[in-house]
């Protein structure tokens, strides 16, 4: 409990939340300290952290970059961007103001070592500095690496922690990797990365993070799916007619064009993000909350995609590319005319694919998932839509057509559950509305400022890894997607750029469900 009273920041949220422990003490040490990601997200998570008391005395941060900073620089350059955050809004940190007590408290325990990753002698210095922590600061000798760099030196860098002792647990202290996407581009070098990072951690040290697993709304699919008794038994081939998962950015690709380039929005959102959200929606009952028992159902349901041929990787699957056009009142550039972008790229920015899950639920229920770049609005949902009902008994009514049932999860930005259905419109004749029934989170629970990285770095200093990939989920995510890669190094794209920056997407995403006869719901 003397942990939690040295945290200065009231509890916020319901209050199940505020009952939550403080984390054991450990020392978390950032490496890539002064980049974008450190910035925006993690340390704003870290903050959030301080004001829900979920950190204890005994915490502590060491930032480790190459670029020449001290301590209290690092401290300033992140206190600024915290305060511009707040200041401008609309971001993922979504805090009015930055309370002075609970920033001072996380930068009171803030240091910085300044280092080239490639370089041995900074582990060895990371080491003698945890060391003197341990000792000052009461860190239970427990270390967290978060590995915030690029993904050419997650190898190298686990290798290096590994060859210095780093990782080794010994007399109760644990040793845990946080590992951020992307991890692989293809199926070969995700298999070739578990390999060598396993080569020195144990699958439960390796913390492999996606953000979107942090939302509120998904964490919830399993406690709406399995807590209530009301939609399990309709979560089948036998009521749902078609599920739709939407990822929908109002972003272009700024200043990552190299990144881009080489990556396109199928790497980058599919075997990730969007198998994680097809992976909560369709997965078998768990027989626990275990860890390894909810990876286990998620890794099941993705092995069970249908795998495509080359010849229905070109009927089923999309890609497109977005043109100059104008997005939320304000216009923008063309993909090709972005910096460090040829001006002949055929890198997809939008995918659409329509895909199947062969097992006993979902056998014959298409699955229809799009993400894209600087479409219409920012929109992340699953919308699960259900059969029809039969239309005799409305045979002779002013009813021309029976309403389609839907239920949506919405993730981002305005987390909630709908329910659309039909009721009768007031009146002498019998004709049907849609109405919608609608639960939103915030109007519901008081919900603190949330990063989406909150719960899951949070998970890490508990041990908890049922948010996490394990690597045979990543490979199976790659093993699904790799056909359509390889279909796609072969054949060029066509007509390149296909959609106008601020639409929903290309025409083919479109064409891709009205050949079912069915239409994506619309972005607003």
């Amino acid at each position: 409990m003397a942990a939690r009273q040295d945290n200065p920041a009231p509890a916020r949220g319901n209050s199940r939340a505020a009952r939550a422990p403080a984390a054991p003490p450990c020392a978390m040490v950032i490496f890539g300290a002064a980049g974008d990601l450190t910035k925006r997200l993690v340390v704003p998570a870290l903050y959030n952290l301080v004001s829900a008391q979920r950190l204890p005395a005994g915490f502590q941060l060491v930032g480790v970059d190459r670029a020449a900073k001290t301590a209290e620089q690092w401290q300033k350059d992140l206190g600024d961007a915290m305060q511009g955050f707040a200041a401008k809004g609309g971001g993922e940190f979504n805090a009015d103001h930055i309370d002075a007590r609970a920033w001072q408290w996380l930068t009171s325990r803030m240091t910085y070592l300044q280092g080239d990753l490639t370089n041995p002698d900074i582990y060895e210095r990371i080491g003698q500095h945890l060391a003197g922590l341990e000792k000052s600061a009461g860190t239970g000798g427990n270390h967290l690496f978060y590995l915030a760099v690029a993904d050419r030196f997650f190898g190298p860098v686990v290798a290096a922690l590994g060859a210095a002792g780093l990782v080794t647990e010994t007399d109760d202290k644990w040793r845990r990797v946080v590992i951020e996407k992307p991890f692989g581009h293809d199926l070969a070098s995700a298999k070739a990365l578990n390999a060598a990072i396993l080569k020195t951690l144990d699958e439960r040290q390796i913390y492999r993070m996606d953000h979107f697993l942090g939302k509120e709304t998904v964490q919830n699919i399993m406690a709406l799916r399995f807590a209530n008794g009301l939609f399990e038994p309709l979560w089948n081939r036998q009521h749902i007619d078609h599920v739709q998962i939407t990822a929908a950015e109002t972003v272009g690709v700024e200043h990552r064009g190299r990144f881009y380039e080489i990556t396109g929005a199928m790497r980058d959102m599919v075997p990730n993000h969007i198998f994680q959200l097809l992976a909560m929606t369709a997965m078998e009952p768990p027989i626990s909350f275990d860890a390894d028992a909810v990876r286990d159902k998620k890794a099941e349901v993705i092995e069970a995609i249908r795998p495509v041929t080359p010849q229905r990787t070109l009927r089923d699957a999309v890609r497109g590319q977005y043109d100059a056009g104008t997005v939320l009142g304000q216009p923008v550039r063309a993909y090709r005319q972005e910096p460090d972008v040829a001006p002949g790229s055929t890198t997809e920015t939008f995918i659409a694919w329509r895909l199947q899950i062969d097992n006993w639920r979902w056998a014959g229920v298409p699955f229809y998932l799009r993400t894209g770049k600087y479409l219409k609005q920012r929109w992340t949902e699953i919308a699960i839509r259900f059969h029809q009902a039969p239309f005799t008994l409305f045979r002779g009514t002013n009813v021309e057509r029976m309403n389609p049932n839907w239920m949506i999860l919405r993730i981002q930005p305005d987390e909630g559950i709908a329910l659309e259905f039909a009721a009768k419109r007031p009146g002498p004749t019998v004709t049907l509305d849609n109405v919608r029934m609608d639960f939103g989170y915030k109007s519901y629970f008081d919900m603190a400022p949330n990063t989406g990285y909150e719960t899951l770095l949070y998970d890490c200093m508990m041990g908890d890894a049922t948010l996490f990939q394990r690597a045979d989920n990543i490979e199976a995510g790659w093993a699904a997607v790799q056909p359509i890669l390889d279909a796609w190094a072969n054949r060029p794209p066509g007509e390149f750029p296909n959609y106008a920056a601020g639409s929903s997407g290309p025409a083919a995403a479109d064409e891709l469900l009205a050949r079912d006869g069915r239409a994506w719901r619309l972005l607003d």
